[in-house]
């Protein structure tokens, strides 16, 4: 039997006794636990997929973080980066230095954490103090004839270069560089000869430009301090130049060496951590995305990176690129998609994926118990700390609570968009600002939530607007053959709202069988004509005994221009059918939503809140009579979280919700009779067609029937 339900079960009423505080500024204790601690809470088998991958540390484990937008897969992701980090101690310095045995080829060092800089500042006071003194020392070389005094110089200021490193231990200074450095200046100053002009002055000035003093410094790509931990990037743009680096372009009249224009981008930076990559913002780079994809999986195929000009396809510089060594890095890649996107791009590379074994799977909804309603009060309390905005009190928390239930609409399931909370809290909190009171209120809650339903509501205000005008021909009372009151679920992504529709069917005899309209122009999706058969195949099996049917049914969604998809209305297609079939008339204070099954079994539908809610706003403008009210699945009980007016209305007799669990149960409700009435009374008509039929059709035909 269908039942009405109670006020009591159209949302979810949470107990405030379940909560131990006033309002959310006592949850702000001494270990004052962090938003995303609380939100872990939630998310624990995320949690534990997270650290387990991020304290492998071998090659090769990769995580693949899946989600939907607003479930904290990025902030969640960074704390527990940050929090595995903390354990390890910070990475390498990298350096390119001018390699003298190699014509100049870049001479990659990974150096202790800090030691980079060191180098880099010894050499600079080197430098200066060789230039400083270069004058003299080509003096006394040009005096004596000898290198001796350039000698000497150089072995004092390279001791007090080495003795400088201190972050460096003595055994691993890379002592050979220094040597052919030493050697390399040795042989230039020894080919210096003062100009025969006697202008030594230009001569000198000549030696004294970068081209002979670059070659000695130090281009540190990474750099580290050696308090830190192990590095933490998240690259919320990447490019190719971005995340493989790059290398400066050079003017005409540049006289930097090639080794100082290479550019370190965050795979080289994370070496030795870990990086934090959305591939959403790789696919939508049209231009490189492809090129993006392939150099990552060359990249964690190879373990190694090689600075590459990728801003030009010019020659300038491909010798020098091409002549690079390729540098060793150990990065573990944190890729955060959606399932969608993933399961997408795995069809076309699932080789790129192997790379990514750990698969941290964020839920979108978690079961609504007093752990996870704790959590999400703590979360609340971090979060007005955080935002510097005022706290909730208990019932202004439970209100939220219930905005979480009613976006996953599951009165035993919350929803983690957490992005969702944090906007209505601060909704919330700026309501309780225009109040002047300095502690949140579910008053505020309902305003904010009022308020943003009110600047989403032009559309279905105008199409509201548009039935009580009679443009839209929705009739709310009384009773009539062949015609019932549909709901439809409009989603304009920043507004979702319902909105009746008036299906009607006509029947008489034929052999086209059930037929819709919309789908005969095209103006239907395949959800809703797989709904339409499956409708066909109960008709034909309710009909056993008469079939072949000889009918032709027609339906069609009436004033509906835009196209039609998803089955939830097949049921209120089979009872609009078999009202025109029985010329039994349907309540049309009652507006049906619901799936069929083969078996005649009502299944649940999607968007029962905002289709019951939109038809109730239709009829209490038009004016209640306490006769409408709408006909859901009994499977959708669960998912109703109507908003109070719906609520109210319900309590005082003046609106009603029913379920029903099959075919049988609806007809009864809708139009007073039971479904072996309905047939009968249908079998006579449909007797009637196969009479008119056989009447019609040549004798020949009948004789081969």
């Amino acid at each position: 039997m269908s039942k009405n339900l109670t006020s009591q079960q159209l949302t979810h009423h949470i107990s405030a006794q379940q909560f131990n505080f006033a309002d959310t500024s006592e949850l702000i204790g001494a270990d004052n636990l962090s938003a995303q601690h609380q939100a872990w809470i939630a998310q624990s088998e995320a949690k534990k997929a997270a650290e387990f991958g991020l304290n492998l540390h071998q090659a090769g484990f990769n995580l693949l973080v899946l989600g939907e937008p607003g479930t904290g897969r990025t902030t969640l992701m960074m704390s527990a980066m940050h929090e595995a980090a903390a354990k390890q101690l910070a990475a390498n310095d990298l350096v390119a230095l001018y390699q003298f045995d190699a014509n100049g080829k870049p001479l990659f060092l990974k150096l202790p954490a800090g030691a980079g800089t060191q180098l880099k500042q010894a050499l600079d006071v080197f430098i200066r103090n060789l230039a400083k003194d270069l004058a003299v020392l080509l003096d006394a070389k040009v005096q004596q004839n000898s290198l001796t005094p350039i000698q000497i110089f150089l072995e004092a200021q390279l001791s007090m270069v080495k003795a400088s490193i201190t972050l460096i231990e003595p055994d691993k200074i890379p002592a050979h560089y220094f040597e052919l450095m030493q050697r390399d200046i040795l042989e230039f100053l020894e080919a210096w000869q003062p100009n025969s002009s006697g202008d030594g002055d230009n001569n000198l000035e000549a030696l004294l430009n970068e081209s002979f003093f670059g070659r000695y410094r130090v281009n540190v790509l990474v750099e580290h301090h050696a308090t830190q931990n192990a590095p933490v990037l998240y690259d919320n743009d990447p490019s190719l130049h971005s995340l493989f680096g790059g290398i400066e372009g050079a003017g005409e009249a540049s006289t930097t060496p090639d080794f100082m224009r290479l550019r370190a981008g965050n795979l080289l930076r994370a070496d030795g951590g870990t990086l934090l990559l959305h591939l959403r913002d790789i696919l939508a780079d049209e231009q490189n995305g492809t090129q993006i994809l392939e150099k990552l999986h060359r990249f964690l195929r190879n373990g190694t990176l090689q600075i590459e000009d990728l801003s030009s396809s010019s020659s300038q510089g491909s010798s020098f690129v091409s002549a690079q060594a390729a540098i060793d890095v150990s990065v573990k890649l944190v890729l955060v998609t959606t399932r969608e996107d993933y399961y997408a791009l795995l069809e076309e590379t699932p080789d790129f994926f192997s790379y990514f074994p750990i698969k941290i799977e964020f839920a979108e909804k978690v079961k609504a118990n007093a752990e996870n309603y704790a959590a999400y009060a703590a979360f609340i309390a971090q979060k007005c700390l955080q935002y510097h905005c005022h706290h909730f009190n208990v019932e202004a928390v439970i209100a939220l609570l219930q905005a979480m239930h009613r976006v996953e609409e599951d009165q035993t399931r919350l929803s983690t968009q957490f992005s969702v909370l944090e906007k209505l809290m601060l909704e919330s909190s700026a309501a309780a600002d225009l109040r002047g009171v300095s502690i949140v209120t579910i008053e505020d809650v309902k305003t904010a939530i009022n308020r943003r339903y009110a600047r989403h509501s032009y559309i279905e205000g105008h199409m509201r607007d548009s039935i009580i005008d009679n443009e839209l021909m929705i009739a709310v009372q009384g009773a009539v053959v062949g015609q019932i009151n549909g709901l439809t679920h409009i989603d304009l992504a920043d507004a979702s709202f319902g909105s009746p529709v008036r299906i009607s069917a006509n029947c008489y005899a034929g052999r086209r069988d059930v037929l819709t309209i919309d789908r005969e122009v095209s103006m239907s999706g395949p959800t809703h004509d797989k709904g339409v058969m499956i409708l066909q195949s109960w008709l034909h099996a309710n009909f056993a005994q008469l079939n072949p049917l000889n009918v032709t049914a027609s339906l069609v969604f009436e004033q509906e221009y835009g196209g039609v998809d998803g089955d939830s209305a097949s049921c209120a297609e089979l009872f609009v059918l078999l009202s025109s079939l029985s010329k039994l008339p349907i309540k049309q204070g009652i507006a049906v939503t619901g799936a069929l099954n083969q078996h005649g079994e009502v299944l649940p539908v999607g968007g029962l809140n905002e289709k019951i809610e939109g038809y109730f706003r239709v009829c209490k403008d038009i004016g209640l009579d306490g006769k409408q009210g709408v006909l859901i699945p009994e499977r959708n009980m669960r998912h109703l979280m109507l908003v109070d007016e719906v609520v109210e209305a319900v309590a005082n007799g003046q609106f009603h919700i029913t379920t029903m669990s099959n075919v049988a149960e609806g007809i009864l409700h809708l139009t007073g009779h039971s479904l072996d009435e309905v047939n009968r009374l249908a079998e006579v008509t449909l007797r009637s067609y196969k009479v008119v039929m056989e009447q019609n059709l040549p004798q020949s035909f009948l004789i081969k029937q």
